[in-house]
């Protein structure tokens, strides 16, 4: 662990990789405020998504717009992946910048095969004042988009079949 601030990135690794191996979901979709860069590109009321699954994305895309909480998708580039490598462990938890791509590459590995989704809400987590519906303070960013996604017809249509790795 090369940055202290970063910890929970490890503790939500344990999670993704557990519910991976006990749990056999269908798909893994975590919700964290896990970096201040996605705050720093995407400001407060949009919140940040990465998949590895075209469809899945897609899928939450749509209901973020639906439900009053809208996520852009932000790239797993692959070519930062050394940045997450470590000498003396298995990961860095903190691979530097681009900070929101690095912390999400360091996510994936723990969830296995299975398709997977991941909002940062680090930036829209907490509203500065009251706008429209949220009021100061923590907003609940991400439980609207689920429940629109959670009851959709076919939450999972075409899910799994196209993946970004």
């Amino acid at each position: 662990m090369t940055n202290t601030d970063a910890e929970g990135r490890l503790v939500l690794a344990d999670a993704l990789a557990y519910a991976a191996k006990e749990l056999d979901p269908d798909v893994l979709v975590d919700v964290a405020t896990l970096t201040g860069a996605v705050r720093i590109s995407l400001g407060q009321r949009t919140g940040g998504l990465f998949s590895t699954d075209d469809a899945l994305a897609e899928h939450l895309l749509d209901s973020g717009i639906a439900s009053g909480e809208p996520v852009w998708r932000l790239p797993l580039v692959d070519d930062y992946e050394e940045r997450v490598d470590s000498r003396i462990a298995d990961a860095d938890n903190a691979g530097g910048p681009p900070g929101a791509i690095t912390a999400a590459l360091f996510l994936r590995p723990f969830t296995g095969s299975l398709p997977w989704a991941h909002l940062d809400i680090a930036g829209v987590g907490d509203s500065p004042g009251d706008s429209f519906e949220w009021s100061a303070g923590p907003t609940g960013f991400g439980a609207r988009l689920l429940l629109h996604w959670l009851e959709l017809r076919k939450p999972l249509a075409g899910v799994g079949g196209t993946r970004r790795r």
